[in-house]
């Protein structure tokens, strides 16, 4: 995500598709026929961006001005960090006129899901159906801290009872299950490329460098968001929404 204290990023392959919209019991289901990956239909998906502390005060209305239809910001970090910028980014986005949400970064490691999920919730993860606040989203990715530990000492079967313990989390106190970021290669280290979330959970994917996602990970068929860069004409990294704007509306209300 973001570059600030937390942050790294890996890379992907090459297949993609469209957007899966979430709805508010967590059923997930296509909205539509899936989009190419060309870009002249990338030109009609609404484009995004991810911003943590280390982008400090966004100039919301350029980034709008520049393209800008939704943001996911940082709020959190395991249960002991929080963005200090995460108040001024997430409101700012919303007086400019995009559509926001919110993001935990996981550290396996150091608590149980349900504690960080809690954590999360009670500073700035919360969702209601209003059209303009997205579904809260889990960023669980290689561990920045420790190399020799990338899957932060969890066996497979142990990772995926995490999620699954930060997705209830969020559920019982949101409404929604969180959208979950992650790239192919961590998914399949690290849950034995598990297909526990992908019938109720969407899927924000991280694959940089390529025309398109690749192969999508833990038989999810389609991609809901896709971080397709870390540098460009917004601040933070670059993402694309899997539909149209009407279908970002309904995905942010639960429909």
């Amino acid at each position: 995500m973001a570059r600030d204290r937390s942050s790294t990023r890996r890379r992907a392959g090459v297949l993609a598709a469209a957007l899966s919209a979430l709805a508010l019991t967590g059923a997930l289901t296509a909205a539509h026929a899936p989009l190419a990956g060309t870009p002249e239909l990338r030109r009609t998906q609404p484009k995004g961006h991810d911003v943590s502390s280390h982008q400090k005060r966004v100039d919301w209305r350029s980034a709008r001005a520049g393209g800008a239809r939704f943001a996911y910001i940082k709020a959190t970090e395991s249960t002991t960090y929080r963005n200090p910028y995460f108040a001024g980014q997430y409101n700012g986005a919303r007086r400019a006129g995009l559509v926001r949400g919110a993001y935990h970064f996981a550290l396996p490691d150091r608590s149980s899901g349900a504690a960080q999920a809690a954590y999360f919730v009670r500073h700035g993860g919360d969702w209601q159906a209003d059209g303009v606040t997205l579904p809260p989203a889990l960023d669980i990715e290689y561990n920045p801290y420790d190399k020799h530990h990338k899957c932060y000492g969890l066996s497979r079967t142990r990772m995926v009872r995490w999620i699954g313990s930060f997705s209830d989390e969020v559920r019982r106190k949101t409404g929604r299950r969180p959208v979950i970021y992650t790239t192919a290669n961590w998914w399949t280290a690290c849950t034995g490329n598990s297909r526990a979330f992908s019938a109720d959970h969407a899927l924000w994917i991280a694959s940089h460098g390529s025309s398109d996602p690749g192969r999508l990970p833990g038989g999810w068929r389609y991609w809901t968001f896709w971080q397709h860069g870390t540098n460009g004409k917004l601040p933070g990294d670059q993402d694309l929404f899997g539909g149209s704007s009407t279908r970002l509306r309904a995905f942010a209300r639960g429909r």
